[in-house]
């Protein structure tokens, strides 16, 4: 899916009236089949960026369109078919705690299914295969009948990543998909999410703190602060001074010294919440 950005502009929907915008004078252009990474210090606007993509958040000024659409000059119906083309995977996967991990990962292709094939699919998932492919590519597939909250937070974000291999979408749109992983299954996601997105064409836009996963994995390396583009250039072409630069005064965010969150269960379930599109 073609993406193209025009003197966006967007306000985080819990910021304070005075607050400067989130983005600010964004102008972006993503051809179809490509992947980006976009990579920058903690209120960079990186995840108001991925929400105005996804439809969820409308832009207070500029223009943005979207396979040559402009979504918020839709009818609704016409809205609700462009948001089933795209995959929205967030940095806490918003999954069912007594659900199934077989079920979470088929709630993927509900987009392209009918209401009463939908309900079916919640207590007889069909295509179990196919849901133990998907984890597979993030070393899960032994989870396949765990409940998701005996599911470390790692592994929950395994999940959601696994969804989006069965979604039916031109767009996956994936915020900090590493967080919670550590080294050795961060690169392993990684492999399989750019992988899997060029062999099907499907545009990847991700958001990174982990700057030297974006460097080996990403062909093309967006920079964002204080809700501006900084730079957007070939990885090749980001060098130390770039990123020394970008991450001024967030020296630490750079290093990573934070290091990834350990991949251990949580002491008690955390809430679901549902977006239904």
């Amino acid at each position: 899916m073609n993406i193209s950005l025009l003197g966006l502009q967007a306000r985080h929907p819990s910021a304070p009236a005075h607050a400067a915008p989130a983005l600010q004078a964004l102008s972006l252009q993503l051809v179809a089949g490509e992947q980006v990474a976009i990579i920058g210090p903690s209120g960079a606007g990186k995840t108001t960026l991925l929400q105005v993509l996804a439809c969820a958040q409308r832009p207070t000024q500029g223009v943005v369109q979207l396979g040559g659409q402009d979504p918020w000059r839709l009818s609704a119906g016409a809205l609700r078919r462009l948001r089933g083309q795209l995959f929205l995977a967030p940095q806490v996967p918003p999954l069912p705690p007594r659900q199934r991990v077989v079920t979470s990962v088929l709630a993927g292709r509900l987009p392209a299914m009918g209401w009463l094939a939908s309900l079916r699919s919640l207590f007889y998932p069909s295509d179990i295969p196919v849901a133990y492919e998907a984890l597979r590519h993030f070393d899960l597939d032994d989870k396949l009948f765990e409940r998701v909250d005996r599911l470390s937070g790692g592994e929950r974000q395994r999940v959601g990543l696994a969804r989006a291999l069965l979604a039916p979408a031109s767009l996956w749109l994936i915020d900090e998909p590493l967080s919670a992983l550590d080294p050795m299954r961060a690169r392993l996601a990684m492999t399989a999410l750019v992988g899997l997105a060029r062999a099907r064409q499907t545009t990847l836009v991700a958001t990174l703190h982990q700057v030297d996963m974006a460097l080996a994995h990403f062909d093309r390396i967006i920079g964002l602060r204080d809700g501006q583009l900084a730079f957007d250039l070939p990885s090749a072409q980001v060098s130390r001074e770039r990123l020394a630069q970008l991450y001024d005064q967030h020296e630490h965010e750079l290093r990573g010294d934070a290091g990834p969150v350990a991949d251990t269960p949580p002491a008690e379930p955390l809430p679901a919440v549902m977006h239904c599109r």
